[in-house]
């Protein structure tokens, strides 16, 4: 469509609404020499008058009568084509799955309000939570998933992300555990033997970090995927466990009612939790609407 000026639609549509050039002009925000010369363009595209001379007036050609009513249709679908999405969703109707992409500790703590959240909204809405991989945008890029929630490495540089909460990382032990019965200390903490979590297999971090500054170095017997398998560690062992607070706090009461949290005794950053999506969906009705469940979730 090279030799075609889509913009000649609505200044025919304006044309033959208004039969005058001074009409049409006055419509578009013209002046009349530039719809003039608007008219000129049209009549040589179409090989047609389109309106001519009667008296003081214009009156339009057959061939203009005949695109007449065809053209304000093209005109309006036109615009609506490249105009902002403004139909407003109904939830009620909403028929769709969505896949968000989560560790194993945030479906633990999330998944349950966040169904809920969601079906109560939109009745027809399904949630599928799939495996957190190692940090890859291609599966936001492709459309397997909607949604991806974590903390944030180095992010593809088109993804969009927006920050849900801070977390922190704490202590955990069973009910009993020697290691409360007196003054936390980072060597006593050190002493104990410890469970940690990572999906990589990794079994040092922050906290083996901040140790190290101390000249200490604790003893990690058990490395495991997610959180809540090592809460379920330390709640049957003496083991000390490493899991963030939000999982500890709101996690899985079966998990969580026989273990005992404490502050560690040495300092670690915070833990930014984010939600990270593709920018095609970024003016999805029905996505931005997750978006903002999850949100609204997540920080309650």
């Amino acid at each position: 469509m090279d030799d075609i000026d889509l913009n000649l639609i609505p200044a025919l549509d304006a044309l033959l609404s208004e039969g005058s050039v001074t009409g049409a002009a006055r419509r578009l925000g013209l002046s009349a020499s530039a719809m003039s010369r608007t008219l000129a363009r049209l009549r040589a595209a179409t090989g047609d008058p389109l309106l001519v001379r009667a008296g003081r007036g214009l009156v339009p050609t057959p061939r203009a009568r005949e695109l007449s009513g065809r053209v304000h249709d093209v005109a309006r679908e036109a615009k609506a084509l490249l105009s902002p999405r403004r139909d407003a969703l109904d939830l009620a109707v909403l028929d769709r799955t969505f896949t968000l992409c989560a560790s194993e500790g945030f479906v633990a703590v999330f998944a349950a309000p966040l169904v809920a959240a969601v079906t109560e909204a939109a009745p027809g809405a399904r949630l599928r939570f799939a495996p957190k991989p190692v940090k890859d945008a291609a599966a936001l890029r492709e459309g397997e998933i909607d949604l991806e929630i974590g903390v944030v490495g180095a992010a593809a540089p088109e993804i969009r992300t927006q920050l849900l909460f801070r977390d922190s990382y704490v202590g955990a032990v069973r009910a009993g555990h020697p290691l409360l019965e007196e003054p936390m200390t980072a060597e006593r903490y050190a002493a104990c033997r410890h469970v940690v979590v990572s999906r990589r297999g990794e079994a040092e971090g922050p906290v083996d970090e901040a140790l190290a500054a101390l000249g200490l170095r604790r003893t990690i017997v058990a490395v495991v995927p997610g959180f809540p398998d090592a809460l379920a560690i330390a709640a049957r062992s003496d083991l000390v466990a490493l899991v963030t607070r939000a999982c500890l706090s709101h996690g899985d009461a079966a998990l969580t009612h026989d273990l005992l949290g404490f502050e560690l005794p040495v300092a670690t950053p915070p833990i930014a939790v984010s939600l990270q999506w593709h920018p095609r969906l970024e003016a999805d009705p029905a996505h931005r609407w997750l978006r903002g469940v999850v949100a609204a979730v997540c920080r309650a």
